[in-house]
Formats: structure tokens, sequence, C-alpha cells
């Protein structure tokens, strides 16, 4: 394997250097990452809780996949190397595709399992083959094309990028929803503050500091409460890491305040949760989420080893997810968290091992703290993808950006620093 993988990057070294294939690869890769936001294109051909509901739609991925097949081919080494530093992240993507030994619909579950492989493939390529501030300025360009896009959406197309028939005059973009523009729009400014402090020239500074107010814009008008919460974080968290830089007395005061606020967030959530679900104005159910909860607790119970197989509870009518749905009087679609997700699909061990990957992701992120302008995103994006986790199913999503920058952030701060 070492010598084949020696081969092939020789073959590429002695190849002509192509002047325009830097520029195609980043056009590639920004194209594959505005596919996997699912923007403009996934309300326009299926419903949000039937992924697989529209052809058209399933017929885009093969066409990704390929593309990042090709990708790895003429860069292997490197991707190797990333994906044998991150090969925790790899075991769990490759639990969801093993999970169809168990499945309750086998077939589903390996084509839904593969889709998250590919997605992991996908991450990894990114951060085997860009550094730091070139993978945060991509993911600030997409980022950049889905802002504009939702605000000329709202702006002159209200009829698609405007709430009509619940949360009235909500903006969601380019989306089904608000909720999902909010929250892509926090992560956004996110990628807009990250990508100004690794510009080196002002005006590009000047730039993507602008847009951060776009974004921040874009997530007020989505009305989303827990968008607003996540913005927060996105914009505390970066003035925050810089205060730490500036020296001793600002760096304790940050640490300090982090510390407490993560104390009393954990604390809350395990005495009063009540108390956050108010303040992000709904009632101690969470429309209903906290019930959905409860019963699932009983579902995970039944099969806590192996759970029911990746991407299957919610599509068997006649599965387990009937009674779930008998016991809670409507439709649920999804388990709105992303941990209880997880042990419906892959059972309690894949849990623990998502858990281990979040959290050395987090603790590489804060041993950076000090140094490295990776920082700016890397830690503020994982905190605040944390807390979304409670109430979204985040985690091991097929095709989706959240779960794909997930993974090439962990990816990235797992491969290290060596020569990137």
């Amino acid at each position: 394997m070492t010598e084949a993988l020696a081969l092939a990057e020789r073959w590429r070294d002695q190849a002509p250097r192509l002047r325009f294939w830097p520029a195609l690869e980043a056009g590639a890769s920004l194209l594959a990452m505005l596919l996997f936001s699912q923007a403009l294109l996934g309300p326009l051909l299926t419903d949000p809780t039937d992924p697989d509901g529209a052809e058209a739609l399933r017929l885009i991925w093969p066409p990704v996949y390929l593309l990042t097949l090709g990708l790895i081919a003429l860069n292997p080494g490197p991707v190797a190397r990333v994906a044998l530093k991150s090969w925790p992240l790899l075991l769990l993507a490759g639990l969801t595709v093993i999970s169809a030994a168990w499945s309750i619909d086998p077939g589903t579950t390996a084509r839904r399992g593969l889709a998250v492989v590919m997605t992991l493939a996908f991450a990894v390529w990114l951060a085997a083959r860009y550094c730091w501030r070139d993978l945060i300025r991509l993911i600030a360009a997409m980022f950049a094309v889905l802002a504009l896009g939702s605000a000329l959406a709202g702006a002159l197309f209200p009829g698609f990028g405007v709430m009509h028939e619940i949360h009235v005059g909500a903006w969601k973009g380019l989306w089904w929803e608000k909720n999902t523009l909010g929250a892509l729009m926090a992560w956004a400014s996110l990628s807009f503050i990250a990508a100004g402090a690794a510009a080196s020239h002002p005006v590009e500074k000047r730039v993507w500091f602008g847009l951060v107010f776009l974004g921040a814009v874009l997530v007020l008008l989505s009305t989303s409460r827990t968008a607003l919460l996540a913005l927060t974080i996105c914009v505390a968290g970066p003035a925050a890491i810089a205060l730490t830089r500036r020296g001793f007395g600002f760096a304790a005061l940050a640490i300090f305040g982090g510390v407490c606020g993560l104390a009393s967030l954990l604390g809350v959530l395990l005495v009063g949760p009540g108390v956050i679900l108010e303040a992000l104005g709904r009632d101690a159910t969470l429309t209903g989420r906290t019930d959905i909860w409860r019963a699932l607790v009983e579902a995970i119970a039944a099969r806590p080893w192996t759970g029911y197989g990746y991407g299957v509870f919610w599509s068997v009518d006649d599965g387990p997810v009937f009674w779930l749905r008998q016991v809670t009087a409507w439709e649920v679609p999804t388990a709105h968290n992303a941990w209880l997700e997880t042990a419906l699909a892959i059972g309690l061990p894949g849990v623990a091992l998502a858990v281990y990957v979040v959290g050395a992701g987090v603790v590489r992120a804060l041993l950076r703290l000090f140094s490295g302008l990776e920082t700016y995103w890397a830690l503020p994006f994982l905190v605040a993808w944390a807390g979304i986790s409670l109430s979204e199913s985040n985690l091991l999503e097929q095709n989706g950006l959240v779960w794909m920058l997930l993974c090439a952030t962990l990816a990235k701060l797992a491969a290290g620093r060596t020569g990137r």
C-alpha cells in the first residue's frame, strides 16, 4: 500500500503542471459544497422529511461521488495520511454502512450509509488538499454565494424566499424553512469572521467582515432564536479567542468566562432544561420534542447495542416508529436530537464513539487557543454545533453540508499542522 501511494505521488509530481488546475479544483470543490447545502434545488425537488423522495435530486449525487473519487485519485498520499489520522471518524461513518447487517431495512441503510461515507470522503479530501487559510476562505466563499442568493430570494422573490403558511413573514432564503436559513447563516457569519482574520490584504479583510453583517441580518430575518443563540457563539467566540491572545489577563478572563458559561449551561440542561427552552421562545416541551425524546428512550432501550440501522427508523412505517407515533399522536419525522438519532441508527456504542470523535476535536482546537488562525473557525464551530445538536439531528447526515463541514474540521484538526 505504501509503495503504491509513493508511486502515485511520483507519477503526479512528474505529470505536466497545468496552471489552471488549482482554480479548476477550487471551482469543483465550491460547486460540490453548494450541492451539499441543497440550497434552491432541495426545496424545488423534494420534501425535507423525505430525502430520497425526488429521483431528480438523487441523480445529482453519483457525479459528485465520482468527482470526489477522481480528486482523491489525483492526490492519494496526503488523503491517505489524513484518513489514517482520522480513523475514529472513518469508523463512525463506516458503522452506518455496517449497520445494514442488522437494519430493519438493509437496502436503504446500505444506500444511505454509502452517502454518509462519500460525504466524509469529500471532507477528508478537502482537509488533505487545502491549508487552513485556503480551506476557511473556500468555506467562506461558499457561504457568501448562499448568503447573497438568500438575500436576493427574500427581497426579490418573496413567494419563494419567505414563509407564508406558518411563521408568516420569516425568511427561509434558498431552503425549506426558516431554521435552516438561520442556522446556516450563523455558520456563514463565523466563516466570514475566520476568513477576515486569515486574510492578509486589507481590502479582503473589509469584504469578509462586511459580509458578517449580511449573515447576521439574515439570521434576524429568519426569526430563529436557536440560530440567534448560535450566532452569538459564532461572533463572541472569535472575539474571546482574540482577547486571549492579547495577554495573560485577557486570557484568564476569557477562559474563566468560558468555563463558567459552559458549567452554567450543563447545569441548566441537567437540572432544568425548560429554562433554556423558554428562553428560546418555546414551552418546556420544545414544540413536542421532549415528548418525542421520552418515547425514543424506550425505543433505544429495546436495541441499545445495535440500533435499528442507519437512516431507516423513521422510514419503515410498520416498524417501531408506528408505536412511537401512536404515543406522540403526530407524524414525527426525526428525533430532533443528534445523539438520540445516532443511538437509533447505530446504537449506544456508536454514540460513545461520536462523543469521543467530537470531544477529541474540541480538545485539539482548545490546544491551539493561543496560536493558529484555524482556531477562529474550528473552536466556535464545534461549540455551536454541539449546542445545536441538542435540538437538531445534525450528525451523520447523508449528503449534508453541516456533516461535511464537521468532518472536514475534525479531519483537519486530527491531521495536525505538519506542512499545512
